[in-house]
């Protein structure tokens, strides 16, 4: 059996964290009064473990179905007029020179943001300059911020499952947001919790885990972008992790990295609908044809990628590209499919229309999230354990550059409004990059 590559994430204690604090602002390196979490990320390159895992914290009931909310699909504006914590002001670290497409343009670091607020796992951005940042069970939350890198607001993972319809889970459940989608409209944040947390839940949730474990199935929250409110709550399966939205916004797609399949919701009813069962281990990122069709899916743990047929269910292998597949992001016109290989540490460009790989190249070690500019001339890649940021240009493949991150860079969003790239950083930063200009 290939040997596997555990990344196992601890919590330091409190006294360790308080001492790089006050190291941290005694340099000055932060502006703001932060807290730095230095934890591993919690993930499997490959392979099932061939013991069984005990019980593990990830939610167990039903999620009460419901219509979507009217009152927040109108007039109300997406992001607040007030904000928690100021944006900080732009300190490029390079001359830029003139504006250009992301093939021309070169990453220039502009802001730096973090805080004790923050121990950011994902990052996403909406089309309309709305940024959520989900920090699991580390902080319990999801940040909120504009485009201009102001925090806008915190919001907490806490809820009375009961009043959405759950029984067996009395009290204030707590939950640990990993990944989040928005819907086309960008006025609806889905977010899929790790583990729950409260009465009636189990051992905290694990990356290493097995259909018929005993795990606990967990929830996706439907999070009102405008309010910030938690509307409704969707039991789906064992640790869950990527969320993905399809174009024309009816289905949400998770992937449950622990019960192998995954799960579809009917973005009207607010409820799980399918379990598709996915044929191998660890399934992870996901991708959606833009005619919402086809579901492209990762499957980590048995290094090839498979579609779903979303009218029929079937699954079918469509790619095996290396050791690892993590995360997927298609080019605009639907003619290309990239894919990050964590063990391999490279990222494949891979033809729709037949499963080749056309092209590789090679990041860093562990690359894990990657976004796509809106042109589609670049790809972006965090290379996790050796704490850069890639760009790569997608015509040839080519490595354009290699920009260094804080400690393990996780998470990964382009924001198109500003034309910049945000990289979530599990030490609790997130760093902000300007890609819309030449470097002079």
């Amino acid at each position: 059996m290939r040997r596997e590559e555990i990344y196992v994430r601890r919590r330091r204690v409190a006294a360790g964290v308080g001492g790089v604090v006050l190291v941290l602002v005694a340099m000055g390196l932060w502006k703001m009064v932060g807290a730095v979490v230095g934890n591993d990320d919690r993930e499997i390159s490959s392979g099932r473990p061939s013991t069984s895992i005990a019980s593990r914290n990830t939610g167990d009931g039903s999620a009460k179905g419901g219509g979507a909310d009217a009152a927040t699909t109108t007039s109300a504006p997406l992001l607040p007029d007030t904000v928690e914590i100021a944006a900080p002001a732009l300190d490029p670290d390079r001359a830029q020179g003139e504006e250009g497409s992301s093939g021309t343009t070169g990453l220039v670091r502009v802001q730096r943001l973090g805080g004790d607020r923050m121990s950011p796992k994902s990052i996403v951005a909406s089309p309309h300059g709305v940024l959520f940042a989900q920090n699991m069970m580390y902080r319990h939350s999801v940040s909120v911020f504009n485009a201009e890198g102001a925090l806008v607001r915190t919001i907490p993972d806490a809820v009375d499952l009961s009043a959405h319809g759950v029984e067996g889970h009395p009290g204030i459940t707590k939950g640990s947001p990993v990944e989040m989608a928005f819907s086309p409209d960008g006025r609806t944040a889905w977010v899929s919790n790790y583990s729950m947390y409260g009465t009636g839940f189990g051992p905290e949730g694990s990356d290493q885990c097995a259909p018929g474990d005993g795990t606990d199935e967990s929830y996706v929250y439907r999070i009102d972008v405008p309010t910030g409110e938690i509307r409704n709550v969707v039991k789906v399966g064992a640790v869950p992790k990527f969320v993905a939205v399809t174009p024309d916004g009816s289905k949400l797609l998770v992937s449950n990295w622990c019960t192998d399949d995954l799960s579809v919701v009917d973005t009207k009813t607010n409820a799980e609908v399918r379990r598709v069962p996915l044929g191998g281990s660890y399934p992870r990122g996901i991708v959606v044809s833009k005619d919402s069709r086809t579901a492209y899916v990762a499957l980590m743990g048995a290094d090839r990628i498979v579609t779903v047929d979303l009218a029929t269910w079937a699954v079918t292998r469509f790619a095996s590209p290396g050791d690892g597949p993590r995360h997927l992001v298609m080019s605009p016109d639907g003619r290309h499919l990239y894919v990050t290989n964590n063990s391999d540490g490279n990222v494949a460009k891979l033809d729709v229309a037949t499963g080749r790989t056309v092209g590789s190249v090679s990041t860093g070690s562990q690359p894990r999230s990657m976004a796509i500019s809106s042109d589609g001339e670049a790809i972006y890649v965090v290379n996790y354990d050796s704490s850069t940021m890639s760009k790569v240009r997608t015509s040839d493949m080519k490595a354009m550059q290699s920009v260094t991150t804080d400690h393990h860079p996780i998470g990964i969003t382009y924001e198109p409004t500003k034309k910049r790239v945000w990289v979530a950083c599990y030490g609790g930063t997130v760093i902000v990059f300007d890609d819309s200009r030449a470097l002079a």
